[in-house]
């Protein structure tokens, strides 16, 4: 296998910084690390890349009224927006200033002799309340700064019935939702794409069958929002 090539390197270090890459196929990699340096660069640049998704910070369970005011900042809108389609009503929504504020406290940088690229983007994808019978779901996405990662974390442990699944989309300005693929319910999914920022006002999750949307649009609720900030 070639590991000087720089996609293979770029995606087996994805998989080995973010822990996805378990078993055998781990420990064979750790034993080539020291004799590759394509692939020693590709891990440095992903630790840097994914560096807030490594902070250690204890969990505290707001408020209730706390998520209660954070949502109404969030989806406040009027009765004319509740006539449009949800990827539409996404320009309405206002961000909250003090979600930005945590956000950007929980980005940090590891220091190294090598010039730090860009920090990566921070989305907080609030539960929708349109849905909130369907699955209380909120996430936090980290975006690499070149559009070529996306790490998605539901903040909660999520419970879905057989046969469903949970499915991310990028939702553009104008136009139809695309989707990025299924996400996992519990723990981290690393998705490995080609301009993930291009035409992207936010993303969404949504509850879909097992293998996903069948007619490539979402079928099922839309669980989870998330405005793109750039």
């Amino acid at each position: 296998m070639d590991y000087s090539r720089r996609d293979l390197a770029d995606r087996l270090a994805a998989e080995y910084v973010m822990g996805t890459l378990q078993g055998p196929a781990r420990r064979r990699f750790e034993r080539l690390l020291p004799a590759h340096p394509a692939l020693q660069q590709a891990v440095a640049a992903w630790q840097l890349r994914l560096a807030p998704l490594s902070a250690s910070v204890a969990p505290v369970a707001p408020p209730e009224r706390v998520w209660q005011g954070i949502e109404r900042r969030l989806f406040e809108r009027d009765d004319q927006a509740a006539t449009l389609p949800w990827w539409q009503r996404l320009a309405l929504w206002r961000t909250a200033s003090g979600l930005a504020t945590a956000a950007a406290l929980a980005m940090f940088m590891v220091a190294s002799q090598v010039p730090p690229p860009q920090a990566p983007i921070v989305v907080l994808l609030g539960a929708n309340p349109e849905a909130a019978q369907a699955l209380n779901a909120s996430f936090v996405a980290s975006l690499s700064a070149d559009g070529r990662a996306l790490v998605l974390k539901p903040l909660n442990e999520l419970s879905l019935t057989p046969g469903r699944a949970l499915e991310l989309w990028a939702v553009p300005a104008t136009g139809a939702p695309r989707s990025l693929g299924l996400v996992q319910s519990r723990g981290a999914t690393t998705l490995l794409r080609t301009q993930l920022l291009r035409d992207t006002a936010a993303f969404a999750v949504s509850v879909e069958p097992s293998g996903g949307s069948p007619t490539g649009a979402p079928t099922g609720p839309i669980v989870s929002l998330g405005k793109l900030q750039l």
